[in-house]
């Protein structure tokens, strides 16, 4: 329980104690509620058990409780208990949606009552597939019973029920004089009124675009037949609650009466206001008469009645409902859990021990989704890794799509065939990741580690394998994605700014532990949060072999080319493609050779890729042909003797993460200009080995005119180059990379 803060203790404890309530809360509810079906038949028979043998009675209307805590339950229920009627009638609305919960918590206040009470089927208790729960909680929709002297009708205004049959129904019952002739009293019930309201008398002034007559009214044409069989039959009263107020209009002898001010919203007018209406039947006749009630409730309490709904309906309606917020909250609780008692040390385990990893053969598989004779950035380091490990007496195979000129005969390469070509010149090819002999291939090389160096397709298949032969799974980061999103069918916001980044994040974070090759790699993947261990390490070069270039070999270069003795060289290596930014490079050099004549140059692009046409049209268009030559593809075996032919390296991409070529530049003697960008900064230190700048076309081309007329700054910052390159010797970088995989093995094995 070290070093953690006190609030997030007691949320923690506060989560916990909230989780026990649930549960808690939800075994009452199914356990210990009373559970209710066929309401109104007791009630019924309750209600003409006390009325039996009478000729006078008082009951009570009521409208629109709309599960009313506040109003209905704390204030009008205790003085209808105190009033003395004998029964009480919801005129519809008493439920504030048809849901279970609603109907529970009805059910829950009017068991409070001391009388019999029954319920008029309206639009609220038919929402939300109410209905059906009416139906099985209290009884039919349409119904009607005798008590005492009196007929009591029911009927449904929300057309569930047949209105042509509700009128044939209703006609033969007021039809029946049945035992007690014409004296019996009768009363009808229906949610929606069957005489309009005058729009004035609601709210005071003209109302009708806020009650439309059609949405509150029974509907025509079965209403105009009700009424005309309620007037002849000279019902005593009619009873509806659709409209929030207390409206009484007699014609042809009957009441038609609006009463809804039981516990929804009423609006302050003549005849809105909370009330009961109250009908007292006697020898004398019926009289109906509102009991106003002089009470509110403050917004604050009515706002936490919703919210106690709302608990409710999660907790008592449905056990997934439950099981999903036990289950949020678990989460939640498992979370603090974790924050706050779960000790933890961001600083690296120095007790891990990678001696004894360091000092056997490791068997190294790697999956990537280009290699040799594909010419780029990451084939070449992963080859030049292979060799270095190897020479340390490690076995290293090679997972990498198949080519149509790869060599015949590979040792320890497994090419998997390839199912769709990618790129302008189909140079990018997309193996068949689902072949299911590559995992069997790798399992019989039997492996220590698994190595990635793509977060995807070939890539992909490092956690599965990892997981599969349970071994560690490493990641080298070596290609900024979202410059690559004009080789994805996506729009290119949406991969530039969002997949492209969770890529990275989603795979690093499923490694054992992530290889960057400089450190403004690391502070990338560290924002976009990767939480892996992370190990900066720079890509290795052959530094040897550009040391070894003769002098002979760098001649007949030239004069193949066709370089005049007193041009300088200046040697850029890319593939041609949009993210290398060449087209930058190639006006760059324009504005130098028409600004200073006096500068013979002849610059070299070696690499191809789609952007070739497009690049030679743009030289043609400059008039550049006679200083820039797109060289092509160059074998890596030829590329040492182009750097030591070459006087200055330019480059002008902002894609790199490892900046190898830089690298190779410098072994050659080359010092570099260079845009800014990640590969960059951390190789080329400004003012050194050679010129960092903004993607600003004049001070590029200033910087490249400074090394090519000031000799002294231009052997100062060649000789700095190479000693950078020296730093970075292949068999340096092998020897790191497989101290990265002892570390990663011992902390596997710990």
């Amino acid at each position: 329980m070290r070093n953690t803060h006190p609030r997030l203790r007691l949320i923690f404890y506060i989560n916990l104690l909230l989780i026990l309530a649930l549960v808690g809360y939800k075994i009452y509810l199914n356990f210990f509620e009373q559970d209710y079906t066929a309401v109104h038949a007791r009630q019924v028979e309750r209600i003409e058990s006390r009325l039996d043998g009478r000729d006078s009675f008082r009951f009570a209307v009521v409208g629109n409780i709309k599960n009313s805590v506040g109003i209905f339950e704390r204030q009008i229920l205790p003085m209808l208990n105190d009033s003395g009627v004998d029964f009480v009638v919801s005129a519809g609305n008493a439920v504030s949606s048809g849901g279970e919960d609603k109907y529970r918590a009805l059910y829950r206040t009017l068991s409070r009552l001391n009388m019999p009470y029954l319920l008029t089927f309206g639009e609220n208790e038919n929402s939300r597939l109410g209905g059906f729960r009416f139906y099985d909680h209290f009884g039919p929709y349409l119904f009607s019973f005798t008590a005492g002297n009196s007929r009591f009708i029911f009927l449904d205004s929300t057309g569930k029920t047949n209105y042509q049959w509700q009128q044939r129904w209703l006609d033969d019952l007021l039809n029946d004089t049945g035992e007690k002739g014409e004296r019996a009293h009768r009363f009808v019930f229906s949610e929606k009124p069957l005489k309009p309201v005058p729009s004035e008398k609601l709210l005071g002034f003209d109302t009708r675009y806020l009650f439309p007559e059609e949405q509150y009214l029974y509907p025509n044409p079965p209403r105009s037949a009700l009424v005309s069989i309620i007037e002849n039959a000279r019902v005593d009263a009619v009873f509806s609650a659709s409209l929030p107020q207390q409206y009484i209009q007699r014609e042809s002898g009957t009441d038609f009466v609006v009463t809804g001010g039981g516990g929804g919203f009423v609006p302050t007018s003549e005849h809105g206001f909370y009330h009961y209406t109250e009908v007292n039947v006697s020898a004398e006749g019926v009289s109906v008469k509102p009991i106003r009630l002089d009470i509110a409730q403050h917004p604050f309490w009515r706002t936490v009645e919703s919210l106690w709904f709302f608990i409710h309906s999660l907790f008592y309606v449905g056990y997934l409902n439950f099981i999903l917020v036990i289950c949020l909250l678990s989460l939640v609780g498992l979370w603090l859990y974790s924050a706050i008692f779960v000790d933890r040390d961001y600083y690296p385990n120095f007790d891990v021990d990678p001696t004894p990893f360091e000092n056997k053969p490791l068997r190294v598989t790697m999956l990537t989704n280009n290699y040799l004779p594909f010419i780029g950035g990451v084939p070449l380091s992963i080859e030049r890794l292979r060799r270095g490990l190897k020479g340390l007496g490690n076995s290293v195979q090679i997972v990498s799509p198949s080519y149509s000129k790869q060599p015949k005969d590979e040792e320890d390469v497994v090419r998997v065939p390839s199912i769709l070509p990618l790129g302008k010149h189909r140079e990018f090819k997309l193996a068949n990741i689902f072949l299911p002999g590559t995992l069997k291939k790798v399992r019989a090389f039997k492996p220590d580690l698994v190595h990635a160096h793509h977060p995807f397709w070939l890539g992909g298949l490092g956690p599965v394998i990892a997981r599969a032969l349970d071994i560690p799974l490493v990641y080298t980061y070596h290609t900024r994605l979202e410059h690559y999103a004009h080789y994805v069918p996506l729009p290119g916001p949406l991969f530039r700014n969002l997949v492209s980044h969770a890529l990275v994040r989603r795979f690093a974070n499923r490694c054992d532990g992530v290889i960057v090759p400089t450190e403004s790699a690391e502070e990338y993947l560290r924002m976009i949060g990767v939480k892996k261990t992370i190990f900066v390490q720079p890509t290795g070069i052959d530094y040897q072999s550009f040391r070894d270039v003769s002098e002979e070999q760098v001649s007949q270069l030239r004069d193949k080319l066709e370089i005049k003795p007193d041009e300088k060289v200046l040697i850029s290596i890319c593939r041609l493609s949009a993210e290398k930014n060449i087209g930058f490079m190639i006006d760059a050099l324009a504005d130098l050779a028409k600004r200073n004549q006096e500068i013979p140059f002849r610059c070299l692009i070696l690499g191809d890729g789609n952007q070739r046409k497009p690049l030679q049209k743009q030289i043609d268009e400059k008039g550049m042909t006679d200083r820039i030559t797109l060289v092509g593809s160059v074998p890596p075996e030829e590329m040492a003797t182009y750097c030591r032919l070459g006087d200055l390296f330019v480059f002008a991409s902002r894609s790199e993460t490892q900046g190898m070529v830089i690298l190779e530049a410098m072994a050659g003697g080359m010092p570099v200009v260079a845009v800014r960008s990640s590969g960059i900064d951390d190789i080329v230190e400004d003012g050194v080995n050679g010129f960092k700048t903004p993607l600003n076309g004049s001070q590029w081309r200033k910087r490249v005119e400074t090394l090519l007329t000031d000799e002294e700054t231009y052997r100062r910052f060649s000789e700095s180059a190479v000693k950078t390159a020296a730093n970075h010797s292949t068999e340096e970088f092998s020897r790191c990379v497989g101290r990265i995989y002892a570390t990663v093995l011992a902390e596997k094995a710990r």
